[in-house]
């Protein structure tokens, strides 16, 4: 038996964002094949008690990110921060509110949107910082240094990983996200600019070092600011997905 869940839709985040270009369409949709993977196999999990239907929009306890119940478990992998330092996740981010995020640096749509509304809400006095961590997907051109001047125009406290394709791949496979991959070049531009698709969601894990909302491409910042509170206090229930 199987099942699918999709993510309910969101507005866009009236903040501004980067421009349209000719390769947004087909980097959105990439994506949005990306976490359509990720809540596929969320989906396992998305139950609640005896009822084998996914968390939905309408059962969405005022989140405005999808629910994954039971948690997923914080993933454990190992990666090299902007600093050329090895970064182990599970234990550097244990016990702390933590956004995942895989992207690159190269990105026309999706990446520098989430990245300015995430700054965007974390502006908003008394919202709660947490760790966020942008995993590149495409290690090739983000190096350290690149990677971290990318970040520090959102947030200089924001943790830049990469690593070799392989690590990269693993640690997509332990956060339970769909793999990105490096698209054709575009052979009549002339040159060799290429884009990457990768998962499209935030995953949030929690201080109980589980993920119980992930959040889709159109999270405002006003939704950062009401939820991040929330799953900082929240009470979560204690079984999880292995």
């Amino acid at each position: 038996m199987s099942e699918t869940t999709t993510l309910p839709p969101s507005p866009p985040d009236s903040s501004p964002g980067p421009g349209p270009g000719p390769r947004i369409g087909l980097i959105a949709a990439l994506c949005a094949i990306g976490a359509v993977v990720f809540l596929g196999i969320a989906a396992v999990y998305a139950v609640r008690g005896n009822d084998d239907t996914a968390t939905g929009a309408d059962d969405n306890d005022g989140w405005h990110g999808t629910e994954v119940s039971p948690g997923l478990p914080r993933p454990d992998f190992t990666l090299t921060d902007t600093s050329g330092r090895p970064f182990d996740f599970a234990a550097q981010t244990k016990g702390r509110l933590t956004l995942l995020f895989f992207g690159y640096t190269h990105c026309p749509d999706v990446c520098p949107a989430h990245m300015s509304v995430l700054r965007g809400a974390l502006e908003v006095p008394g919202t709660p910082k947490p760790l966020v961590v942008f995993v590149t997907t495409d290690p090739a051109r983000d190096t350290g240094p690149a990677l971290r001047k990318w970040l520090d125009q959102y947030d200089k406290d924001f943790i830049g990983l990469t690593g070799t394709p392989e690590q990269i791949a693993a640690a997509e496979r332990a956060a339970k996200v769909a793999g990105s991959v490096r698209l054709p070049e575009d052979q009549s531009s002339g040159n060799s600019e290429y884009d990457v698709g990768h998962a499209a969601q935030i995953v949030a894990y929690t201080p109980d070092d589980l993920a119980h909302v992930v959040y889709p491409f159109g999270t405002r910042a006003a939704d950062w600011a009401a939820d991040l509170p929330r799953l900082l206090d929240e009470e979560w229930p204690q079984e999880s997905a292995s």
